[in-house]
């Protein structure tokens, strides 16, 4: 499993989000300024963050976009699948049922069967909150 850059920088737009959050709305054109992304392309992740449901928009000079929930009701997982859809790492895993003719005979299925439920526990398990969490004990921990 890789994840594009589309996943990638979702994540890094709900983070900046977050941790930037007033109670006013956010500029996208801020948010490319501060995560170094072109105008153009953040648009289409807004855009699926927003018909998630994730982002509220607003239009006009003091518009922009804000979280609709609290970065620790943003499960990881769920933000990727949003961007890269199903995280299984190989395809015949995509689905709930194993639709693949060799499953039955398939020596290896165990194998990608638990790397999936790896994945899936890890991503499922960290939330917005705690990756700000954890950015901001590394600012404080570091010492000269």
């Amino acid at each position: 499993m890789k994840i594009s850059t589309k996943g990638r920088y979702a994540l890094r737009v709900m983070l900046d989000i977050a941790m930037h959050d007033d109670g006013k709305f956010i500029p996208l054109k801020d948010i490319a300024m501060r995560q170094e992304l072109t105008v153009k392309y953040l648009e289409q992740i807004i855009s699926l963050l927003n018909k998630a449901g994730y982002l509220q928009s607003l239009r006009g000079n003091s518009g922009g976009y804000r979280l609709t929930k609290r970065p620790d009701e943003y499960i990881i997982g769920d933000i990727l699948r949003i961007t890269e859809g199903d995280l299984a790492p190989i395809a015949c895993l995509k689905d709930h049922i194993n639709h693949c003719s060799r499953s039955n005979e398939c020596i290896t299925l165990p194998f990608w069967q638990g790397l999936d439920k790896v994945i899936k526990e890890y991503v499922d398990s960290v939330t917005l909150q705690d990756l700000i969490d954890q950015a901001n004990n590394q600012v404080n921990n570091y010492s000269i």
